[in-house]
């Protein structure tokens, strides 16, 4: 993995030294300085680091409105607070401006490092499940339909969802929970859901009910097995699944994930069906 690189935002010359020091005894890369907003906002656009070691005193301003100017400029940047304040007020709005980790000066190298790290780890656990994720819950829905059906599922298109859609006719969501939430959304016309139904029960359904509880369970069971099969890569990201939603009507909107997801659109002997997918990353626990 290429050197992490870092952007130092403090206006003590004396302390931005100390923490280059540390960070280049360790490998890591310091691209750049601050110690006022301005100079944030434009070191910040001009290199892009990974990472940010942010002073909480600042001439004019203050780490926090620093950290949100960060962030406007590229929400992934991590951001760890190096000050000699620490209390619990201050570690509140910290966290709720998106600060990943907090150090109290005077700086502890393995502390810094340990927290960097921890980071680092993070990132590359995310990538991890966003690298396979897609595929996974493809498989599963494919392996359900064929277990249930005895049919095969083609899939015709796939692409990033960027903005509200509207419904097929039928929509089914599962929440996701662990070291990253996402969800899984089904969505297919009630037609559709209505030959799919009817072949996994082998009986016409008698109600709209009897359906819609047939695809929550079936919903369900895809993203039950695509959870299984991720945490058996990697353990740790703990995924689990809340209780199945279901929509259904005529014209309904539905709203784009906050984050990203992929839809995937699958031809079946029954008709159309969409699976869209997604996790975010989200912020990683400190103190």
């Amino acid at each position: 993995m290429s050197a992490l690189r870092v952007v130092i935002v403090d206006d003590s010359p004396f302390s931005i030294a100390v923490i280059r020091n540390i960070l280049e005894d360790n490998g890591f890369e310091v691209v750049g300085d601050a110690g006022t907003l301005e100079e944030v906002k434009e070191v910040i656009a001009a290199t892009q680091p990974d990472l940010v070691t942010m002073d909480m005193t600042l001439p004019g301003t203050d780490g926090l409105e620093c950290t949100r100017a960060v962030h406007e400029i590229n929400p992934n940047i991590k951001v760890v607070v190096i000050s000699s304040m620490m209390d619990d007020e201050i570690l509140k709005e910290a966290k709720e401006n998106h600060v990943s980790g907090y150090i109290q000066k005077p700086v502890d190298a393995d502390e810094l490092i340990g927290t960097i790290q921890r980071l680092v780890s993070y990132n590359e656990m995310f990538k991890e499940l966003e690298d396979a994720y897609v595929e996974v819950f493809k498989e599963t829905l494919k392996d359900g339909m064929n277990r249930m059906t005895k049919t095969l599922v083609t899939y015709t298109d796939e692409h990033e969802l960027h903005e509200d859609f509207n419904s097929r006719g039928i929509a089914v969501i599962v929440g996701i929970i662990g070291k990253f939430s996402g969800r899984l959304m089904i969505d297919l016309s009630k037609e559709t859901a209505h030959a799919l139904v009817t072949a996994m029960m082998r009986k016409e359904p008698t109600s709209t009910n009897e359906i819609t509880a047939a695809l929550a369970e079936y919903t369900n069971i895809v993203a039950g097995n695509a959870c299984s099969i991720l945490n058996k890569k990697n353990k740790a990201f703990g995924l689990r699944l809340s209780p199945p939603s279901v929509m259904h009507g005529d014209n309904m909107l539905i709203s784009q994930a906050t984050f990203k997801t992929v839809s995937a659109v699958g031809d079946t002997n029954f008709g159309e069906i969409l699976l869209n997918v997604g996790f975010k990353r989200g912020e990683d626990k400190w103190m």
